[in-house]
């Protein structure tokens, strides 16, 4: 190897042109280095063409880690990356990156504000962006910061300028699902308490592509009256984050019920104030040039259980996640590009041949009825002045009154008379129900991610779990829906949804859309098991419980986070469309969740993956074998287990191949 091959790691980084990855700018070629001379980082980059012919990037694969063990408790009691990124060249020349992880801050950490002063991480705060204070312990009064962040989006905004940045500004946009227990590790919080999301300027450096946290700046929510179990996100093809509001709450028993009444205490001061229509929406983040952020919720989405949504590349059509218990599949086609605050909602029928087994030959066709069409502001108007029973009459045991119809709606059997004239109200403020009503397949259990294959034009879909309201025989399981299984699969799937135009609703309505599902097949499953040694349920070198899905374009990888209640430590899996190769790239502390996955191609010419936990030191029934170990390690790194981490995937060159001669 002459002298040419062995240039350092920064002339590497300053010469070479496109972007493979993590945050390292990208390579041309390795052969392209024969035309440059000398391994002086500041010697100027040769004008003369090289004689060789360019190679191109041909493909990234991933090596897979092995799951942690006992055998190193460390390991398993915080994050954990083994993997190496392997980029590959036409000419059979490679670079191979170990793979790390860096996080932005635990939550609870004091960050800067950008003013010279700092900010809570994760802190939460009331309608008066007032701090919410856990008064559980006598004399720790401190205020309530969450250990679950989520969904986030990384991007750049026009002609940014934010103080304290000399690399280049990127933001990144973190929301915070919940806060599992107060400080006295009994008084439970899930759901009690107004969700945050934070814009957080980052200042990436030019020479490493490195990002470090220079603001941290609290969303104001008080004009869409707070946020409501904010999960998982996506970026928008326009530049903003596009949030969720999860397990929309009951309006029929909002009123009696002590979690909603709590959240609206620690939002507004009193039980009474908070409105259940209006949550559960479509909440999106818009960053401004400053670092600040501004947030407004689309009602005309319909009121699911939003989770991670994904616009198609015509800027219009969303594919939504609906984490519930007959869940369903739903698409909002807006009427104008890069604006969801008009359009029509619709939901899909499964017809036959519905499997969860990726080795099944057909696929099962979607069809797809039309809820309606409406505006938000429409839509938040009704939710501002009309009650639950002025929408529908709901009974949960049968009326014995031909007059109402049964259905199976969010995870219980109810009988239900739609209101006359209600339709509108029905299909954008009751969406679980009434598309139950009209014959939706609202079959489906916890189904998560949502993300995008635009080369192949087909998307993913993430089923954490296939069971109850999925599997025949079962009391949530409508027969004739299409969706159903004949034994569960708690390990749960990944589903594959092809995507097209020309579709028609099943009136016949022309859908104004190029990007509709129109089938849907396994592309990969989870497998149950016995409990193994360390505790597993779901065996450890396959997906177990999938949640946070996003696909790169670039690299033809899914990344897949679990959120399971299988594997002793959760997992960051990549999974190569081509090759149909899964690779473990990362394992979350023990009792945690994988969360915050965003896969972003090309930022500044660099290339990063996003990813958070949450609830560290969760313990169940499967955690029985490591807890007494692991226990006292998390809460050493976790801040007592009230932290969670918010950061991403980092590599380091370490090895350079070049073709053979």
């Amino acid at each position: 190897m002459n002298s040419t091959t062995e240039l350092s790691r920064r002339r590497l980084l300053r010469m070479l042109g496109a972007a493979p990855m993590l945050p390292l700018t990208g390579f041309a070629t390795a052969s392209l280095l024969a035309g440059c001379g000398g391994d002086n980082d500041d010697s100027p980059v040769a004008t003369t063409p090289p004689v060789v012919p360019v190679a191109t990037l041909t493909s990234v694969t991933f090596s897979s880690m092995d799951a942690p063990t006992l055998a190193n408790a460390a390991a398993m009691a915080t994050t954990t990356v083994g993997s190496t990124m392997t980029v590959n060249f036409s000419d059979s020349s490679k670079l191979d990156f170990k793979l790390s992880y860096k996080p932005f801050f635990i939550t609870g950490d004091m960050v800067p504000n950008g003013a010279g002063g700092t900010v809570l991480a994760g802190g939460y705060v009331n309608i008066r962006n007032q701090p919410i204070i856990d008064t559980s312990v006598a004399g720790k009064e401190r205020q309530f910061f969450s250990d679950s962040p989520d969904g986030t989006s990384l991007l750049t905004v026009p002609n940014a300028s934010v103080a304290g940045v000399k690399g280049k500004p990127v933001f990144a946009v973190v929301q915070f699902e919940y806060t599992t227990l107060a400080q006295d590790g009994a008084t439970g919080m899930y759901g009690r308490l107004p969700s945050p999301i934070a814009v957080l300027t980052l200042d990436q450096d030019q020479t490493t592509g490195k990002l470090s946290l220079v603001k941290y700046h609290n969303v104001d929510t008080s004009g869409v009256e707070g946020l409501w179990i904010t999960c998982g996100a996506s970026l928008s093809p326009w530049g903003t984050h596009l949030s969720s509001e999860e397990y929309e709450p009951n309006a029929f028993t909002a009123a009696t019920d002590s979690q909603f009444k709590a959240f609206s205490k620690n939002l507004y001061g009193n039980e009474t104030s908070a409105n259940p229509y209006h949550y559960g929406h479509m909440p999106e983040v818009t960053v401004n040039p400053d670092g600040t952020g501004s947030i407004k919720k689309h009602y005309c989405m319909g009121r699911i259980s939003h989770e991670l949504v994904q616009v198609m590349p015509d800027q219009r059509t969303v594919l939504m996640g609906d984490d519930a218990t007959n869940s369903g599949y739903f698409v909002f086609v807006a009427d104008k590009e890069k604006d969801l605050s008009a359009g029509t909602l619709y939901v899909a029928k499964v017809g036959a041949g519905f499997s969860i087994d990726p080795a099944a030959t057909t696929s099962a066709p979607l069809t797809w009825i039309k809820l309606g069409s409406a505006t938000s502001a429409e839509i938040r108007q009704l939710a501002m002045t009309l009650k639950a029973t002025d929408i529908m009459d709901v009974r949960t045991a049968d009326p014995q009154d031909a007059a109402f119809k049964q259905v199976a709606a969010n995870g219980a059997v109810e009988w239900i008379k739609l209101m006359p004239g209600m339709e509108k109200a029905a299909a954008f403020l009751e969406t679980h129900r009434y598309a139950a009503l009209v014959g939706a397949s609202m079959g489906f259990t916890k189904m998560e991610g949502t993300t995008v294959n635009a080369k192949d034009k087909i998307a993913y879909s993430a089923l954490q779990n296939c069971q109850s309201s999925m599997v025949a025989g079962n009391r949530l399981n409508v027969a004739g829906n299409g969706v159903s299984i004949p034994a569960a699969l708690n390990a749960g799937a990944v589903m594959a949804l092809k995507l097209a135009g020309g579709q028609k609703d099943t009136i016949g309505g022309a859908i104004n859309s190029e990007w509709m599902p129109v089938d849907v097949k396994a592309l990969i499953a989870g497998e149950d098991i016995a409990a193994d040694a360390l505790g597993n349920t779901g065996n450890p070198n396959k997906i177990a419980n999938p949640d946070n899905l996003k696909f790169s374009e670039k690299l033809r990888t899914l990344f897949i986070g679990e959120d399971s209640g299988q594997h002793v430590n959760n997992f960051l899996w990549a999974y190569n469309v081509d090759t149909k190769q899964l690779s473990r790239i990362m394992s979350i502390p023990a009792g945690g969740e994988s969360t915050g996955l965003h896969a972003v191609d090309d930022i500044n010419g660099w290339t990063y993956i996003m990813s958070n936990f949450q609830h560290v030191g969760d313990w169940g029934g499967i955690h029985n074998v490591v807890k007494s170990t692991l226990d006292p390690l998390v809460r050493a790194n976790y801040k007592d287990k009230f932290g969670s981490a918010v950061g991403y995937l980092t590599g380091e060159l370490s090895q350079m191949r070049l073709a053979k001669a």
